[in-house]
């Protein structure tokens, strides 16, 4: 049997890269097939622990670190455990420069190592669908910061500040106590906050097994040899419906050649493609998207991933004393790829949050869950996922999903940047989505009456409850400076809560987001 593209390019890369690209796909398929074991990692004792060595122990370092470095550099007791070596990836983390200013907030970084964390810079980016028009955005994830940088520098941070750092320690088991919580037998520490992401033993327990509700997959690679290009893509496609999926792509420019990703959204049905058939397509598809042909490039690293996504989130758990964040937590939309990007965003929410948590002892799993509150503006974003996908025996038109796609975005670019721009950055505010449906409403009556048995009357219904919540949390964050007095004359406890409410507005409605341009 001849050799695939696939086990051709992956072979010629340093690493078992094949071998790590099929044990992914194994992990898929359990998942797909719902037949991955549940561990019972975290378990209760009604014993008290006594004295604790630490306020806060954080499992899962690489993303970890950003949430304990911050919580250590202010005066918290802050130990980390990371099943490997501490350090970052080559591949670069692409985000907007403006997210970034949260590490100088917190202290974390200097202006100047920041600057030094930049790897890559460019403008403009594109976004364009199958012989749709082209749209062109400046400053939306066009930073790329050199993970192996970041992380070194929160990591000599982190120990400077008294932060204990806990490597080659994989995690086995919580215990929680009413007073404290014991890691792996040893660690003790008022609450553990779980980093280690969307497989994360903690997060499957507390899922029970539910099977994601969808999945993004994602392939891709850094090259040398394109065609010299300063510009990236965000969101293209240039081929209708294949394997019942619509192929969506991205590219940067990155510091050792050009990376491009293909990604795609579908249901958690074992039939659908696997990551290693999905890599196949990448590299068929790969000379025609970027007008090269493979044996003209040289490939330096292969990318590959699948991201897990429920409705129900971000995700309650049932315990006190444990808190997921980032992807743990589910707290991204099932539009993007979660990872640094969703943790950066909230890495300020979650830092003064856990440090008043911490402060009013407010620890209990009510009090906890007001850390990652129900967000309508990313509720709403599970139509879009909707409308972006199609089910596993669905019939549309193989155009169909290209050509709304085409008219929402020319919807969004005559609204202009206001509209645009957060929604490229995963971030759906009220005012910006009312004026976008209006107008490609009444502009493509005929394409968006074609979304409705796309993606079935309940979940169209389900929809317009969060729509409804995100006009309510936008005004009741509008309303929260007269508040702000009033919370000031609360006790503490009451205070955390009324903190988190207002976060929870904040967040909810988009209001977080800022521009920079």
């Amino acid at each position: 049997m001849s050799s695939s593209l696939t086990e051709e390019i992956l072979s010629q890369l340093p690493g078992d890269v094949l071998r790590g690209l099929r044990r992914t796909d194994e992990i898929l398929t359990s998942i797909r097939e719902n037949t991955a074991p549940i561990t019972t990692v975290v378990k209760e004792n009604q014993q008290d622990l006594g004295n604790v060595d630490w306020d806060a122990i954080v499992c899962g370092g690489t993303l970890g670190i950003l949430i304990g470095c911050a919580l250590a550099v202010r005066g918290l007791r802050v130990a980390l455990i990371e099943r490997g070596i501490l350090k970052g990836r080559e591949q670069e983390w692409n985000i907007s420069r403006q997210e970034l200013e949260v590490f100088l907030q917190l202290n974390l970084l200097t202006a100047e190592e920041l600057e030094q964390a930049i790897a890559t810079q460019y403008n403009p980016a594109r976004v364009s669908f199958h012989d749709g028009g082209e749209v062109w955005v400046e400053n939306v994830l066009n930073i790329g910061v050199d993970p192996v940088y970041l992380l070194a520098t929160l990591k000599t941070k982190f120990l400077a500040t008294g932060g204990q750092l806990l490597e080659n320690t994989p995690f086995n088991e919580a215990v929680v106590h009413p007073d404290g919580v014991i890691v792996n037998k040893q660690f003790k520490a008022r609450l553990l906050i779980d980093a280690m992401g969307h497989l994360s033993p903690i997060t499957r327990q507390a899922r029970q097994g539910k099977k994601p509700d969808a999945l993004c997959l994602v392939v891709g690679s850094c090259a040398q040899g394109f065609p010299e290009n300063q510009s990236g893509d965000l969101l293209l496609s240039f081929t209708s419906l294949q394997n019942q999926c619509q192929y969506f792509w991205e590219a940067f420019p990155a510091k050792d050649g050009r990376t491009t990703y293909l990604f795609t959204y579908m249901d958690a049905h074992p039939q659908r493609l696997s990551l290693e058939e999905l890599f196949e397509e990448y590299l068929r598809l790969l000379p025609e998207y970027q007008g090269v042909e493979l044996p003209a490039l040289k490939f330096q690293r292969a990318l590959f991933g699948f991201f897990p996504t429920y409705r129900e989130n971000p995700l309650k758990t049932a315990w006190n004393r444990i808190l997921p964040v980032g992807d743990s937590s589910g707290s991204q939309s099932p539009l993007s790829f979660g990872g640094f990007g969703a943790m950066v965003r909230h890495l300020k929410r979650l830092t003064f949050g856990v440090e008043e948590a911490l402060q009013t002892n407010q620890l209990s799993a009510q009090a906890l869950s007001l850390l990652q509150p129900y967000q309508p503006n990313l509720s709403v974003t599970w139509l879009f996922q909707k409308a972006m996908s199609v089910g596993v025996n669905q019939n549309i038109s193989p155009e169909q999903i290209n050509r709304l796609l085409s008219a929402v975005f020319q919807e969004m670019q005559q609204l202009g940047n206001p509209v645009l721009k957060p929604f490229l950055q995963d971030v759906v505010q009220f005012s910006a989505l009312t004026q976008t449906l209006i107008k490609t409403g009444l502009s493509h009556p005929g394409l968006v009456a074609k979304i409705i048995p796309q993606v079935g009357l309940a979940n169209l219904l389900d929809w317009m409850v969060h729509y409804g919540n995100l006009g309510v949390y936008t005004a009741l964050f509008n309303l929260s400076p007269m508040l702000e007095t009033w919370i000031k004359n609360q006790p503490n406890s009451q205070q955390y809560y009324w903190h988190r409410l207002v976060d929870g507005w904040k967040y909810g409605s988009g209001a977080d987001y800022c521009d920079e341009s």
